[in-house]
């Protein structure tokens, strides 16, 4: 389709695998199909439900201090959002969504998301014994973990 990005079969589990993370298309109004949809949602801000839904769906990892700084903000102004019906801001969407596709790319990787989030906490090799985790606090240090990702996808492990 002219205009559209291309998108593989494998980033488009990751995208509905983040949509469904960030409360599918009843919170997002919209479906996930390609990049640029994920760049408009975040653009426009997400409902502060997808950000509640995303902590709710977490099963191994803590929903205080692993995520206070990956998304930038304290539990308790999390949970104080989950009640509003203003969007979140285009950072804190930012970097909700980047957890999120981080998180659906490394269950699909993994197979499950338990060992996924487990694999966030541990050090890793080629992350220079950082915790994924740790990365996903800076644009730079989630473009890591994307590319360490991708690595172990294809079976290049440094």
């Amino acid at each position: 389709m002219p205009g559209q990005a291309h998108v593989s079969r494998t980033d488009e589990l990751v995208l509905q695998r983040t949509a469904k993370l960030l409360g599918g298309r009843s919170l997002l109004k919209r479906k996930l199909e390609n990049p640029i949809d994920v760049h408009e949602i975040v653009r426009k801000g997400l409902p502060p439900g997808s950000l509640t839904h995303l902590l709710n769906a977490l099963r191994v990892l803590r929903r205080d201090a692993d995520l206070e700084q990956v998304v930038g903000m304290s539990v308790r102004t999390m949970q104080r959002l989950g009640g509003r019906s203003k969007p979140l801001s285009p950072e804190q969407s930012g970097r909700t969504v980047e957890f999120a596709k981080v998180l659906a790319r490394a269950t699909e990787i993994f197979g499950s998301q338990d060992e996924a989030e487990r694999w966030m906490k541990r050090p890793a090799l080629g992350l220079d014994r950082k915790p994924p985790i740790e990365l996903l606090t800076t644009n730079a240090g989630a473009d890591l973990v994307e590319d360490y990702l991708t690595r172990l996808e294809y079976g290049v492990y440094t």
